[in-house]
């Protein structure tokens, strides 16, 4: 089994959710985002989604934009991304990590040596906006051939007949962006994400997590009663861009994960 399904399988078994948080490799800097990286799952987070720096992140809000310009001001690349996922797994094995970006900086790099590199560095999974499953050739089959989970992502404008199209050669999890818009976004009401649930559940086994405007610890309670994953991201990233300083922003971040992880793992009790 991978990591993921791993992962997803031991919270099933303890009645939770997992608590999925996103922050940017390089972000304000390599060593202060290593330092997060590495004190994420200590501070409860289930998987890690690292965000793979570019300067046209069409799909992300303000806060995530600035996030990739401050992370490419400071030299952030994906050979660094890469290191730092290495740098990581030196003291982690175990939890699932997922990169998250865009095709063109790994079209720049070579498909072929990327997936390699990933799958070697100790990553566990890909997502990759841009990359609808008309072009899986282009990535989605070579990374599941190195063993790399694809997940796709879904949205309330996804309907019934491409969700098939969507879902198929999924693997890993599915990732439903709960609102029509960009991260960091208003939130969705949990009527509609429980009936998006309900669709998706038609569709797929796989696991199911929610996504873009999720802020505040009782929101994701709330939503980890409904999915099994809650992913959190903008409001991570907007405690780097509020603190004073790098070791502000590294226990802001890392409190603000306990927190959520307190709200996820409180939701079913």
């Amino acid at each position: 089994m991978s990591r993921l399904q791993t992962r997803f399988a031991e919270l099933k078994q303890a009645d939770r959710a997992a608590l999925v948080t996103f922050v940017t490799a390089g972000d304000p800097d390599y060593e202060t985002s290593l330092a997060i990286l590495k004190g994420l799952p200590e501070a409860g987070a289930d998987v890690i989604e690292l965000g793979m720096p570019f300067t046209d992140p069409m799909a992300d809000g303000p806060a995530i934009q600035l996030a990739n310009i401050r992370a490419l001001g400071a030299g952030q690349n994906l050979v660094k991304t890469l290191r730092m996922v290495r740098a990581f797994r030196e003291g982690d094995r175990t939890t699932p990590l997922v990169l998250m970006g865009y095709f063109n900086p790994i079209h720049y790099y070579g498909v072929e040596r990327f997936v390699a590199e990933a799958r070697e560095a100790g990553v566990d999974g890909l997502i990759v906006v841009d990359l609808p499953p008309e072009h899986n050739e282009d990535l989605c089959d070579p990374a599941q051939a190195a063993g790399l989970d694809f997940i796709r992502l879904t949205t309330p404008t996804t309907d019934d007949k491409r969700l098939p199209r969507v879902l198929a050669g999924s693997s890993g999890f599915v990732y439903y962006v709960s609102v029509a818009g960009v991260t960091g976004a208003h939130a969705a009401s949990l009527e509609h994400v429980e009936q998006a649930v309900a669709r998706l559940r038609r569709h797929t086994d796989l696991p199911l997590c929610i996504g873009f405007g999720i802020r505040s610890p009782e929101h994701a309670g709330s939503v980890a009663r409904l999915a099994e994953g809650v992913v959190v991201g903008s409001a991570l990233v907007d405690r780097i861009a509020k603190a004073g300083s790098k070791e502000q922003a590294v226990g802001d971040v890392l409190g603000l994960c306990r927190e959520l992880a307190e709200g996820v793992r409180g939701a079913r009790k």
